[in-house]
């Protein structure tokens, strides 16, 4: 049954999860059944050839579940028709609403880009965790990039607090949401009824990045797949008590699961600074150790142990309609399971302090637009890229440190170097639509935030005008002469204007030359992409082992 959402599961006969329906392993004999047994016909011989074609059929088996390692991150079903089924009846699939495809980056051919997205919803848990009932937000966000060789991978964590533009977007049920121009990242999902669709559109702005699929799971996920895995890995450089999460962990390694499990992932008070940017490490350590133990060949060949961790999946798991069944699960987990865990680097998106608000965050830039950039063209972050061929750049590049939403520099426009020499961040810009088009103010800014300028805000509809133009106050021309530079405008369309005050920002009036969005991504000129990783990046590679919570 097709449906724009669903669980497969409702209405269905489930039956219990039990690896000997969906891998016909051989069920040991009792000593009391043994002796219950007829005699073989045949003596002794005959006794030894049944017990050699038991053990060869045990072998078969156990040779079969060895085969079922690409399904061990997402899927692990059997060839057997009920655990089809079964697996194929626990997944929650969405179907995303994503807007213009005009408007949206253009792919790297074969890379894949999938957003897996950790909702702190309290549905179902009761009241242990807080908030009870809560539809949940986007507390937890990677960007998880497979390169398109499937060489290697790159996670990118972007922090709940982090202060972005939220797009205009629209539910399967069909409701419109409006866009926010500035508001905290995870507010991109649940906040006004904002589904994944929502955050998928919000990440694709503020990055450059397209996104191909999107992957969804709760608290309870976290409890039930550490489980399933018999316990993650952790270490902790000191003694943790956090009241908040209910961490109490000593000094030293320790395998963790079920809530022990998400405490460890929650927990930020009682480590670092105390904050979202702290917990985010712990975070990438379990992941890591997490997929080191999926990747292990004590659950690849324990039958139990792959069906119980497929079962715990696919019931934790709410993904796009576009990988919504087994099938599906399985060629992703099959591309996943190309990648060494030493060649997958977690990384988390440069920002600073908001200067608006200290408990908020910004893009640190130009590094942010340099990540993304390296991300977007399929570089890996795990080794320089000295000696091997540039990878193919997207059609549209990344969002530039101070590069602006609109076509190349035209000829004589206002000076690069005069870009340069302005904090973006800091700038105040009010942009009003004046080209007779609705949307397109909004769609400036939002790509004007994405670029640096954190501060752009639209304002009313101005009358319609023939050319873009930017004013700006006494003392602030060569901050309007590099919002020039970055819109690709002429130097005559800065103007000084005697009404605006001291305190006052830069006002750019959007006229009927302005381009529009898709317009502007296809003038777009592909830019190089790095060859090296902003400096100072926070990150670890899947296989350290030595990662602690410190």
């Amino acid at each position: 049954m097709q449906q724009d959402i669903h669980n497969g599961g409702a209405g269905a006969d489930r039956h219990p999860a039990d690896p000997a329906r969906g891998i016909p392993a051989q069920r040991p004999h009792t000593p009391a059944e043994a002796a219950s047994e007829p005699p073989h016909p045949g003596g002794r011989a005959a006794r030894r050839r049944a017990l050699t074609a038991r053990r060869t059929r045990r072998r078969r088996v156990l040779k079969w579940t060895g085969g079922l390692a690409a399904f061990a991150l997402v899927a692990g079903c059997g060839g057997a028709y009920y655990a089809y089924q079964h697996f194929n009846n626990n997944i929650t699939a969405v179907k995303v609403q994503l807007g213009n495809e005009a408007e949206r980056p253009k792919p790297v051919a074969d890379a894949l880009n999938i957003l897996v997205i950790g909702t702190d919803s309290r549905e179902g848990l009761g009241r242990e965790y807080g908030d009870e009932g809560s539809a949940g937000h986007a507390d937890t966000t990677l960007l998880f990039h497979i390169a398109k060789d499937r060489s290697n991978a790159t996670a990118l964590s972007i922090p709940r607090d982090l202060m972005v533009p939220v797009p205009e977007c629209r539910t399967p049920d069909g409701k419109t949401i409006p866009g926010t121009a500035r508001t905290m990242f995870n507010n991109s999902l649940g906040q006004e009824g904002r589904d994944p669709g929502c955050t998928w559109k919000t990440v694709e702005k503020v990055t450059g990045i397209r996104v191909d699929h999107f992957v969804m799971v709760n608290f309870d996920a976290v409890k039930t797949l550490s489980t399933a895995v018999g316990g993650v890995e952790v270490c902790a450089a000191k003694d943790i008590n956090d009241p908040d999460s209910h961490l109490r962990m000593a000094k030293g390694r320790h395998v963790v699961q079920g809530d022990e499990a998400l405490a460890f992932v929650r927990t930020r008070h009682a480590v670092g600074l105390g904050g979202d940017l702290t917990r985010i490490p712990l975070q990438q350590q379990f992941i890591g150790s997490m997929i080191r133990s999926i990747k292990s060949s004590d659950t690849l060949t324990n039958p139990a142990k792959l069906w119980k961790l497929a079962d715990s999946a696919t019931k934790a798991l709410t993904v796009d309609s576009g990988i919504g069944s087994v099938d599906k699960l399985k060629d992703l987990a099959l591309d996943l399971s190309k990648v060494d865990s030493g060649k997958i680097t977690f990384a988390t998106v440069p920002v600073l302090d908001d200067p608006a608000d200290e408990n908020r965050l910004v893009l640190k830039q130009p590094d942010a637009a340099q990540l993304f950039s390296m991300v977007g063209g399929d570089r890996s972050l795990t080794e320089p890229a000295a000696g091997a061929a540039a990878p193919e750049a997207p059609a549209a590049s990344a969002p530039a440190a101070t590069s602006g939403p609109a076509a190349p520099a035209a000829p004589g426009g206002a000076a690069s170097t005069a870009a340069a020499a302005v904090d973006a961040k800091d700038l105040r810009v009010t942009v009003r639509n004046g080209t007779g088009t609705p949307g397109q103010a909004q769609q400036t800014v939002d790509r004007l935030v994405a670029k640096g300028y954190a501060k752009a805000a639209t304002a009313a509809n101005a009358p319609v005008a023939t050319a873009t133009s930017i004013a700006h106050p006494a003392g602030k021309a060569a901050e309007a002469a590099a919002l020039a530079a970055a819109l690709g405008l002429p130097a005559e369309a800065v103007k000084a204007d005697p009404k605006l005050g001291a305190r006052d920002g830069l006002v750019l009036v959007l006229g009927k030359d302005a381009p529009s969005a898709a317009a502007a991504q296809a003038a777009a000129t592909p830019a190089a992409v790095p060859s090296e990783a902003p400096k100072d990046l926070q990150r670890v590679q899947g296989d350290d082992v030595d990662a602690c919570a410190r």
